[in-house]
């Protein structure tokens, strides 16, 4: 699978470079390790849920298993519709001990 252009750059950078309807990917953890960064802005008309949130900002790879997905703070599901200028946080699945 391609890598996305961005991967390995941590600097914040918009996928759609120059666009100001955007909507704002994060990245927590061991997925912030496998994405190469921790915030991508993705184009917020072509995002209608969460899951095409991830889908923009990884350049279509697969959601990983039990991964957590929160807007605003609150975590939800793949399917919650995003507007734009929400945030969108993904997060590998908690473990304690």
């Amino acid at each position: 699978m391609p890598v996305p252009p961005w991967v390995g750059d941590n600097s914040r950078e918009s996928f759609n470079s120059g666009s100001q309807m955007t909507v704002t990917v994060k990245f927590f953890a061991s997925l912030r390790e496998t994405m190469g960064r921790g915030m991508v802005e993705v184009d917020a008309a072509r995002t209608k849920t969460a899951a095409d949130a991830w889908r923009l900002a990884t350049g279509g790879r697969p959601v990983p298993a039990n991964a957590l997905v929160a807007v605003h703070l609150e975590y939800t599901h793949l399917g919650v519709s995003i507007r734009l200028g929400d945030e969108v946080a993904f997060f590998p699945p908690v473990t304690g001990g």
